[in-house]
């Protein structure tokens, strides 16, 4: 399954790319949702390699998910790879620079089962596959906003 969605932020690449890769402001708020999210890179700064042990309830059960970093181009891409028990997947977030104030945002995930309840986990998302697409685009476009409100205050 495979899915994208992308914003334009009111912000210059470098801005936005420092937003993007700020890996311990994601970590706290995996952590505020409920997730368990440990680093296991010795190192806090983003390189290639980074990795991160995560333990995340889908449909009430906790999975334990594997992610690492796999691309740290700054500024315009950052890619990253996810292994659990059943499944795998792939993310990738691209930034292009519009103008000097001005940046698109685009992020790509597909996912892979490995199994046969994978398989059927993935089966029911493609069932309700446009209202995961209206919830990513929406999740980006509040992290669109983010930024930009973090841009601004800044300044």
């Amino acid at each position: 399954m495979k899915f994208s969605a992308q914003e334009d932020i009111e912000a210059p690449i470098d801005e936005v790319f420092a937003f993007v890769s700020d890996f311990d402001r994601f970590e706290r708020l995996a952590v505020r949702r409920g997730a368990d999210v440990r680093r296991i890179s010795a190192q806090h700064s983003a390189i290639v390699g980074a990795k991160w042990e995560t333990v995340v309830k889908v449909r009430s059960k906790p999975r334990q998910i594997m992610v690492e970093m796999t691309e740290f181009d700054r500024p315009s891409a950052i890619k990253f790879r996810a292994n659990s028990k059943g499944m795998k997947g792939e993310t990738s977030i691209e930034l292009l620079a519009l103008s000097k104030g001005r940046t698109r945002l685009k992020i790509s995930m597909s996912l892979a089962a490995k199994t046969l309840t994978a398989r059927l986990l993935l089966q029911s998302l493609k069932l309700g596959q446009s209202r995961v697409r209206r919830q990513f685009q929406s999740r980006l476009s509040d992290f669109a906003r983010d930024a930009e409100e973090r841009y601004r205050h800044s300044m």
